[in-house]
């Protein structure tokens, strides 16, 4: 059990380091967390809210006045098995809503010394215990995905409030359910894709900013138009994040004299994000930002000139790269891949040719794999008028 725990602790560490996804102060573990588990059931039994059978201790859910406020649902509706967990001891339960606060071992099953024999706890008291040990009776936050608000999440608040007579939690939030090509994502129907499998085929920060751009509320939906747009959206804020490192030369850009235009940007970008975190209109004022500073870039680089005064392009990537770091979108894999192109001049200029006449020969599938090529080689392909195409690394 300990050695299948560790191996996917680490490996889901590695792909939320790769997802740029900050470390959480602590990660409890409710093996770490039985002392508190076994003291809450404890509590819960002497209140009257728990009672023992055979081993087993189940939550009585009429006891607890307020059951059901957080998912709307009624106790005389409630079916059995509404612990998550239907019982097969052969143990009758007083209520068929009631769920395990403790169950009793089974043979060949981990098991834990308690007062009421060898056994493991309920799904939902790990948590109450865990928030209770580690953040207090009240948090203020409370979050997870809206398929947990019932049974697990009216389970906790039950629990808690039912001991400390206070409220579990100030705000819940409830993210929407994943989706792969419209249906929801299940190993039964054979469309079940890990983070893992995902990042073999997307960059990682294409992958952060498709889920950026989704309302968390609502349900997400993995498709492979999606994220070849995600992707595609994360090369142009690459491109425009990079502006500095390329024209660092045409930037004067100083705190002291930075431009009011900075502190109008970010305030729209709060106000924007601080609803209810809107992240996509967040997002739409970085891609405003990267466009600007990518069709500079292109004009400098062809013709050898600059519209916009490098006060003002300064600010615009100052500020664009501020606000990326808020989302946590980072530059490292776009100038991996950029800087990694190893086509001379020569050999990039003779694949643009071949494409230039593919082009005239209306030959465009061939045409698309060129600029393919030269694409997953850092190259962009600016196509002018009368058929000329000028490329930049």
């Amino acid at each position: 059990m300990e050695e299948v725990s560790e191996r996917f602790i680490k490996a889901y560490f590695e792909d939320m380091e790769r997802l740029n996804v900050t470390p959480a102060n602590a990660y409890p573990r409710a093996t770490h967390a039985l002392d508190g588990i076994k003291k809450l059931v404890w509590e819960l039994e002497q209140k009257g809210y728990a009672y023992e059978k055979g081993g087993d201790v189940y939550y009585s859910v009429h006891k607890f006045a307020d059951y059901g406020k957080l998912s709307g649902r009624k106790l005389e509706d409630l079916q059995a098995g509404a612990g998550g967990r239907i019982n097969q001891s052969g143990v009758e339960k007083e209520h068929s809503s009631d769920f395990a606060l403790w169950k009793s071992a089974k043979a060949g099953e981990p098991s834990f010394d308690s007062p009421w024999g060898k056994g493991r706890p309920g799904w939902h008291i790990e948590c109450s215990a865990m928030v209770r040990d580690m953040l207090g009776e009240t948090i203020d936050i409370h979050a997870g995905g809206n398929d947990l608000i019932f049974p697990h999440h009216e389970n906790e608040i039950a629990q808690s409030e039912a001991v400390t007579g206070k409220s579990l939690a100030n705000y819940w939030m409830h993210n929407g359910m994943v989706k792969v090509e419209g249906e929801k994502m299940s190993k039964s129907l054979g469309n079940f894709i890990t983070i893992r499998e995902l990042l073999e085929k997307y960059e990682p920060m294409a992958v952060r900013l498709f889920v950026l751009q989704a309302n968390y509320r609502k349900p997400i939906d993995f498709t492979k138009d999606a994220m070849e747009s995600a992707t595609n959206g994360w090369h142009t804020l690459g491109e425009g994040l990079q502006f500095g490192f390329k024209h660092g030369e045409a930037l004067n850009w100083t705190e002291k004299t930075q431009h009011t235009m900075i502190k109008s940007v970010q305030e729209r970008f709060c106000q924007e994000v601080d609803r209810d975190f809107n992240f996509a209109a967040g997002v739409a004022i970085l891609f405003d930002l990267a466009k600007d500073l990518r069709r500079e870039s292109n004009i400098m680089i062809h013709e050898r000139k600059t519209t916009t005064s490098s006060q003002e392009l300064g600010d615009k990537w100052h500020t664009l790269m501020t606000l990326a770091d808020v989302l946590g979108l980072k530059l490292d894999a776009v100038q991996s891949d950029t800087t990694s192109a190893q086509m001379s001049d020569e050999e990039v200029e003779n694949l643009v040719q071949e494409r230039i006449t593919a082009r005239k020969n209306k030959d465009f599938a061939q045409g698309d794999r060129i600029r393919d090529i030269l694409k997953e080689q850092g190259i962009t392909l600016i196509d002018g008028a009368g058929g000329v195409t000028k490329w930049h690394r």
